[in-house]
């Protein structure tokens, strides 16, 4: 029993898709190609995927996206000296990890330092055993100021006013953002707002399940010979 419910759970999902569950939409829209074939004019929407980078964990261990292939990512900006708000973010990310901690390869949860000069290898580690931050799924990052500034502006879209990521420039945002296994943006969330974080918490599970459209039904997929 305690796998035939997750199981015909998950047979409900992909058998009629997004006919009955909300599939969190693609957003940032980069560019509208046009496309003609056979004489008909179509608009194709081209959106935002996140680039690959590389910061240093608090491990001291160099990493980037293609350590976290196959997982739906979870992205958000901190500081450890933050006095208030940070405190309440991890909190609500650790619940986040604690809620997928018997798969933790689906997420990677990714917590990139606002305030990357003081906020060392050394500094993320000692954050991180205070907060039982798992590794595994969870890295604190830390690396060169202006391009994690960058990564916020123009990779992940959290701050809409520009900066060149000097000492006068700071970013503080309480949003949560998740990627998708092929790097797509699908949703912003308050990372304060339980409410907002139990809706991320859903809509991670949806993504994860989420029908491939070029792959056939789950239903066809078991009970087809193979071929």
């Amino acid at each position: 029993m305690a796998i035939l419910v997750p199981l015909t759970g998950y047979l409900i999902v992909d058998h009629y898709g997004k006919n009955v569950v909300h599939v969190p939409p693609y957003l940032i829209a980069e560019r509208v190609d046009t496309v003609v074939k056979d004489g008909k004019t179509t608009y194709d929407t081209v959106f935002h995927q996140v680039q690959n980078f590389t910061l240093t964990n608090q491990l001291g261990e160099q990493v980037n996206l293609k350590n976290a292939e196959n997982r739906i990512l979870v992205v958000n900006f901190f500081f450890t000296s933050c006095p208030v708000i940070c405190p309440n973010l991890i909190k609500n990310l650790k619940r986040v990890q604690d809620t997928y901690n018997k798969n933790d390869t689906l997420i990677q949860i990714i917590s990139l330092s606002v305030d990357p000069t003081r906020d060392t290898v050394q500094t993320l580690k000692k954050y991180a055993d205070k907060h039982n931050i798992d590794p595994k799924n969870w890295w604190l990052l830390t690396g060169d100021k202006k391009e994690i500034y960058d990564l916020a502006r123009h990779e992940f879209f959290v701050n809409a006013l520009e900066g060149t990521g000097g000492p006068d420039d700071f970013i503080h945002t309480e949003k949560f953002v998740v990627i998708d296994k092929d790097r797509y943006i699908r949703g912003y969330y308050n990372g304060l707002d339980s409410n907002d974080v139990r809706r991320m918490v859903n809509d991670i599970a949806v993504l994860h399940i989420a029908k491939d459209k070029k792959k056939p039904g789950l239903l066809k997929r078991l009970f087809s010979s193979g071929n």
